[in-house]
């Protein structure tokens, strides 16, 4: 180890801990002593902190043999005067006066001599930092000197007195106070390096003054307190001065922090220990006591000198801000004339500074650029290379980051970016424990005009000519940089991705309006991939997209991809849309393989992984989506391994709930949740619940995996509900479970054990209980509807819907299917079919629930046709127990944000129970 500011591993450290636990408990059991046996305190006490004294100065002598010479100098110092301190307490052992004697004698020798060596040992360190005393230091100083003396005039006379010692109880003191302003100008005077351990100095100068103090006192009042007082004070000053010897890193010491220009801390120390003195002066002179000539002097003294120092703070003020106008004048001149463009970026990534550079006519001008959104002025086909430029590490390739900027008159310039650096250290930036805050500085340089025929070739070589996407060269740099990542423990997934139906529209339509198709979806991906993600083109019709998250986010990104890409239509050679050839429609979708990368895997691994994922969503039925773990599987029998292995699964509690959020438009607030199940398959990974829900009804495993689902759900809410959260809970429930007949007993022991009311749970069942007409499950039903839960038919409209049962079940919410709601801003037969649900809902008396709301348009459109609550991704994604109390504090009711509507509220209540 090395000692702090040395760097030097082979110097030796200063073991302060334990020093310092030595000397806290030697203080202690001394104190003891003092109170408890004051009789033997006499020889006992001065000679414990002789041995003390001699023992850390024997210590500090053989540390100091593997130090630096000119360091070394001063920790023999120390020992010296460890040895002169020592030898006094010796003495007063010996002659039996104890640690606070009432006359002089000859154990006070040694004890006079370590002031002047501890002065010296200030000058030295002062000296050290390689300049003459400033005069606002020495001010400083007469300031600190002169409010001590007077200090100690109005304190001598409590302790002296006829016969008393005057060294004891004038001298002592007197030296203690010029150690103290000596440590004051210590500490103005060091460099900073240097700056903790004059510190300590100081602390240790004040415990002396202490000691002496309190020594004087006792010449006239001896006392065991002050016996004890006096110790421990003695000992404090030890502790300190190790401390200041272990943290001076010596006079080599660099620094990186600019020098100071006034000195601030003198300024405090000084002005505190003179408006401190006038105050008790005041008090004295308001209780009653006279002040005497010398001391109105001495007052006027030190009213002059702190006048004299205000004045020269004044005049190192005025100095320091022409410093920093003509520093700032350099700055600007450096700055604003170079061709290049500097940005400063907040967290947000809102401009807070720019350089002007060289003005043109599409230049802005930089008090319109600040507080603009950077991604607002950037290309929208650039935005992944401004993320690389935001964040370097996030780069796929060697190329310095090139992206377009538009400027005041419309026009796109091309900037790249030479530099990115963290503004940290910038003025108001946040602290070394805020990293998290920082934003970013970006060096750009406009490099239109310039490298055409340079940047031309790059951009033949790593785009396609096409769709202007990057193509399979980008891409495998791209992969190699995020299988790096990978390794480091950042998490990357690959999606590739292939057009169902783009042969006919090539075959028949033309290969232009095959062209046209491309460039549509190109755009689409471009619009949906976030901006961290790389979507490009491999060929023909089959595109890629490297999203820099894992498998789940993965998976969801390119479930909203197939479902946007089912709405694209090709475009016919006079350009209309849905392109008809020969009475032909043509119908596009796409299958994607999602795949997650391991580090262990090369790139060609992975892209065999993600095509195998890609097969399997083709064999599954096409515009769907499979992962790698679905594809390998698939080879191996999905369906057999899942059947094989769930009854383990429901033993070993494999499973995990999730829940999304159910929203109420008018309350503009979450009103419930919705528990979801997951299988986390030790191989296969997350399966879905689509998969193993029909293995488990096929196996009459349904029921022991619903008991499991209705315990760890309800267990889960009813530590929200202890929170005094205003929720419900939906959990689906499989109709074999009903036909089972122990729902109402297995609902009714999970709300006992969790303690959940049950006016709390809304039990789901799906329109496939319409098909079983038995009146003993509506008898069931009904029981759990009279123990106050609220029933729910979920997916309604999905194939069995009945309106004569839906009339005679006890049902009391309506939720539509999401397949309802996918096509309500665009399908204007759809729009009414959602309409005439909630308006069914109403008549009925029953709440109507719209699931998988996922853009705003959708949510205005349910406004609109007054359906209260909604589910989907645009109000929350399904999230584990331990996110929701965070989403649901921080749940932003702007969702809702186009403003309130007259509504039926006699009817939507949520339920019964509101």
């Amino acid at each position: 180890m090395s000692r702090p500011g040395t760097g030097d591993p082979r110097t030796p450290t200063w073991p302060w801990a334990a020093v310092a636990g030595w000397l806290a408990a030697v203080a202690a059991a001394l104190v003891v002593q003092l109170l408890t046996h004051p009789a033997a305190n006499a020889r006992s006490a001065p000679a414990v902190l002789a041995v003390v004294t001699f023992v850390v100065g024997a210590l500090v002598l053989r540390h100091s043999r593997g130090l630096d010479p000119q360091v070394a100098g001063i920790w023999r110092a120390f020992a010296a005067i460890a040895g002169l301190l020592g030898l006094g307490h010796l003495a007063r052992a010996i002659a039996g006066v104890g640690v606070n004697p009432t006359a002089a004698g000859l154990s006070d020798l040694p004890l006079v001599a370590t002031g002047p060596i501890a002065v010296l040992l200030c000058v030295r360190l002062v000296r050290s930092a390689g300049g003459r005393l400033r005069v606002q230091v020495v001010l400083d100083a007469a300031v600190a000197l002169i409010s001590l003396g007077l200090l100690l005039g109005l304190l001598v006379p409590l302790a002296s007195g006829p016969g008393r010692d005057p060294l004891l109880t004038l001298g002592y003191p007197a030296i203690s106070g010029v150690l103290v302003a000596a440590g004051l100008v210590t500490f103005s005077g060091v460099s900073a390096p240097r700056r903790p351990a004059a510190a300590w100095l100081l602390i240790a100068f004040a415990s002396l003054a202490v000691t002496m103090a309190s020594g004087a006192f006792a010449v006239g009042s001896p006392s065991a307190v002050l016996d004890a007082v006096t110790s421990t004070a003695y000992l404090a000053m030890v502790a300190a001065v190790t401390r200041a010897l272990a943290d001076d890193p010596g006079p080599r010491a660099r620094t990186d922090e600019p020098t100071v220009g006034v000195p601030l801390a003198g300024i405090v120390v000084s002005y505190c220990l003179g408006s401190g003195v006038l105050l008790l002066l005041l008090g004295g002179l308001a209780a009653g006591r006279p002040i005497g000539p010398a001391e109105a002097v001495t007052v006027a003294v030190l009213t002059a000198l702190t006048l004299l120092r205000t004045l020269v703070w004044v005049a190192d003020g005025a100095r320091l801000t022409r410093q920093v106008l003509r520093t700032e004048a350099y700055f600007r001149t450096l700055v604003h004339r170079s061709a290049d463009l500097t940005v400063v970026l907040d967290a947000r990534g809102q401009v807070t500074w720019a350089s002007a550079g060289t003005s043109t006519a599409s230049s802005w001008p930089v008090r319109d650029l600040e507080g603009r959104v950077l991604r607002d002025l950037v290309h929208d086909d650039d935005r992944y290379e401004l993320h690389r430029a935001l964040d370097p590490d996030a780069g796929g390739d060697d190329r310095d980051p090139v992206f377009r900027l538009i400027g005041r008159d419309g026009s796109w310039r091309e900037f790249e970016t030479v530099r990115t650096a963290s503004s940290a250290g910038l003025p108001g930036g946040a602290g070394p424990g805020q990293r998290s805050r920082d934003g970013v500085v970006l060096h750009l340089r406009d490099v239109a005009g310039r490298r055409s025929t340079e940047r031309e070739l790059e951009r033949l070589a790593y785009t396609d000519y096409l769709t202007g996407l990057p193509n399979r060269a980008r891409l495998m740099a791209a992969l190699a940089a995020a299988r790096t990542r990978a390794a480091k423990g950042q998490p990357a997934s690959f999606l590739l991705l292939d057009l169902d139906g783009f042969k006919p529209v090539n075959d028949i339509a033309g290969h232009e309006a095959g062209d046209h198709l491309l460039i549509q979806v190109a755009e689409r991906l471009r619009a949906t991939v976030r901006d961290g993600d790389l979507v490009g083109r491999l060929g023909g019709d089959e595109f890629a997209v490297l999203v820099d998250d894992g498998i789940e986010e993965a998976t969801a990104l390119a479930e909203r991809i197939v479902a946007d890409l089912r709405t694209v239509r090709p475009v016919a050679d006079g350009g209309t849309a849905g392109a008809v050839a020969a009475g032909v429609v043509f119908e596009i979708s796409g299958s994607i393989g999602v795949t997650e990368l391991d580090p262990a895997d090369d790139i060609s691994t992975t892209i065999r992984r993600a095509d195998l994922a890609l097969r399997a969503a083709k064999g599954a039925g096409k515009s769907c989506v499979r992962t790698a773990g679905h594809a390998i599987d698939s080879a191996l029998g999905r369906r057999t391994r899942l059947a094989r292995d769930l009854a383990a699964a429901i033993e070993l509690e494999q499973f995990r709930m999730v829940y999304q959020p159910v929203a109420g438009i008018e309350e503009r607030r979450i009103l419930g949740l919705e528990a979801l199940v997951r299988w986390d398959h030790p191989v296969l990974g997350t399966v879905s619940p689509d998969e193993f829900i029909e293995l488990a009804e096929a196996d009459g495993l349904i029921v022991p995996l619903q008991q499991w689902v209705l315990r760890t759900a309800t267990a889960d809410f009813a530590g929200l509900l202890a929170e005094d959260r205003d929720l419900k809970l939906g959990i689906n429930i499989s109709v074999r479970h009903l036909q089972a007949g122990c729902l109402a007993p297995d609902v009714a022991q999970a709300l006992a054990e969790s303690g959940v009311p049950p006016n709390r749970l809304m039990i789901e069942v799906t329109e496939s209980i319409m098909l079983d007409a038995e009146d003993r499950l509506q008898s069931d039903l009904a029981t759990l509807r009279e123990m106050g839960c609220i029933i729910s038919l979920d997916d309604f409209g999905r194939g069995y819907s009945s309106l004569a049962y839906l009339a005679r079940l006890p049902v009391d919410v309506l939720k539509m299917d999401r397949e309802f709601i996918g096509q309500i801003e665009t399908d204007p037969r759809g729009a009414v079919l959602v309409a005439a649900v909630v308006d069914l809902g109403r008549t009925l008396g029953m709440d109507v629930v719209a699931e998988g709301v996922e853009t705003p348009g959708q949510l205005q459109a349910l406004r609109s046709m007054q359906c209260r609550f909604v589910q989907g991704w645009l109000i929350g994604r399904p999230m584990a127990m331990a996110d929701l109390p965070a989403f649901l504090d921080d749940f932003d009711p702007e969702v809702f944000s186009s403003g309130p509507l007259e509504m039926d509220t006699s009817v939507h209540v949520v339920g019964r129970a509101g």
